[in-house]
């Protein structure tokens, strides 16, 4: 376990927040909790989820092997001080490749996916799976996509989790299949009756990487990767709401100019607006734009409140966070000041700091995939998909924010 201190160091100058003493403005403490070795897991492409025994709960996407490259995807329980227990390996007939986080249910248990395994042979290495499992790790497979064979009118491989809705089922999308092979959006029930609420069609927005999110209003809210009529012949892909009847309305068609191809899903905040990240697009001088940062209105009233420009991050392809500051909390998946992403906050008006830019060289990981989550000890805690002590497997970390000064300047 390596501790890294930013590099930028600053001398507080007002004295009721920090006295005279040097601190690094906006502090921060990045701590590797665990490296992944390959034999417990590799490649965490989904964030954590801290559960009501306070421990934090996860996925890899490849392992258990000795090379990391192979396998087929563990679930694993680590506690805060990073002892990890991995808690069960895919063997691909349950599942294999889970990519999205775990939600702790109401009934203590686990719920997640996989994007591949599972019982149809319809895909090359399965369709996907819907699972449950319990805080001691025996899992049950609720649901294979695509049992029936192609084309799939079920869906098939859902990149994203699940959220469990106020009416205790669990709603989510799947990447491709459907009536229209675009993808779909899902409601299952804990003991794994699934329905297939809406097959997308591309004027609407294609291709679904994302999860949903049920608002205050009772609606989910989300975002397809590419389709609806913003830009060129793929389309820059939409935020969409979509009632519990599968009713579905096109909010906003992305426009490149104020992002394009979100992978990730959206924030309902405080203030009742969503908020996300799209992974390319804006005004940056990257390759198809460095990425955004945007909020939208129930009504689908879209604000780019930042275009990602390369040293402060570029591709960011998960979920935001509010924490308790108000603030939002993201991670990119490239750029910052070494071109392995970074740890980002960002105010409601679009004010962004880069927290933590990940290097290669460094026992902390790289290449960040998945968001953040603000634990009961005020910290944030996320994965890396890369990186680590073994260099390719990837990490679990701990970043502790401080509140900076009011004014500050440089030492």
């Amino acid at each position: 376990m390596k501790e890294l201190w930013l590099t930028v160091k600053m001398i507080c100058v007002v004295a009721v927040f920090c006295g005279a003493t040097a601190i690094v403005s906006p502090a921060q403490f990045l701590t590797t909790l665990h490296s992944f070795d390959g034999s417990d897991g590799s490649m965490p492409y989904a964030g954590l989820v801290q559960a009501s025994d306070g421990n934090f709960y996860g996925t890899t996407a490849f392992g258990p092997s000795s090379s990391g490259y192979s396998g087929f995807g563990t679930v694993f329980k680590v506690t805060p001080n990073g002892t990890l227990t991995s808690l069960h390996s895919f063997d691909s007939s349950d599942g294999a490749a889970p990519y999205a986080a775990l939600v702790q249910a109401g009934d203590g248990n686990f719920y997640g996916t996989t994007l591949e395994g599972g019982s149809s042979q319809s895909c090359d290495r399965g369709c996907g799976t819907v699972f449950k499992i319990t805080p001691s790790g025996s899992l049950t497979t609720l649901y294979s996509f695509c049992a029936s064979g192609l084309p799939c009118p079920d869906g098939a491989s859902p990149y994203a989790g699940l959220v469990q809705a106020a009416d205790g089922n669990f709603y989510g999308t799947t990447n491709t299949g459907g009536a229209n092979g675009f993808g779909a959006v899902f409601k299952i029930t804990a003991n794994g009756t699934l329905t297939t609420l809406h097959s997308f069609q591309f004027s609407e927005g294609i291709y679904p990487e994302a999860g949903l999110v049920q608002a205050s209003d009772g609606n989910f809210y989300g975002t397809t990767f590419e389709g609806g009529s913003g830009c060129g012949a793929n389309g820059c892909g939409t935020v969409f709401k979509i009632a519990a009847d599968g009713t579905l309305t096109t909010l906003h068609m992305f426009a490149s100019s104020d992002g394009q191809r979100p992978v990730a899903g959206l924030l309902q905040a405080s203030d009742g607006n969503f908020y996300g990240t799209t992974s390319e697009g804006g005004t940056g001088d990257c390759i198809d734009g460095c990425g955004t940062v945007f909020k939208i209105t129930p009504n689908g009233s879209l604000t780019v409140l930042h275009s990602f420009a390369g040293p402060d991050g570029g591709d960011p392809l998960a979920a935001l966070i509010q924490a308790s500051d108000g603030n939002f909390y993201g991670t990119t998946y490239v750029r910052g000041a070494y071109n392995f992403g970074t740890v980002f906050q960002i105010t409601p008006n679009g004010a962004l700091t880069t927290l933590h830019s990940f290097i290669d060289s460094g026992s902390d990981g790289f290449y960040p995939y998945a968001g953040l989550v603000q634990a009961t000890d005020g910290n944030l805690y996320g994965t890396a998909s890369d990186g680590g002590d073994f260099h390719y497997f990837g990490t679990i970390f701990r970043l502790v924010p401080v509140r900076p000064c009011i004014v500050c300047s440089s030492e």
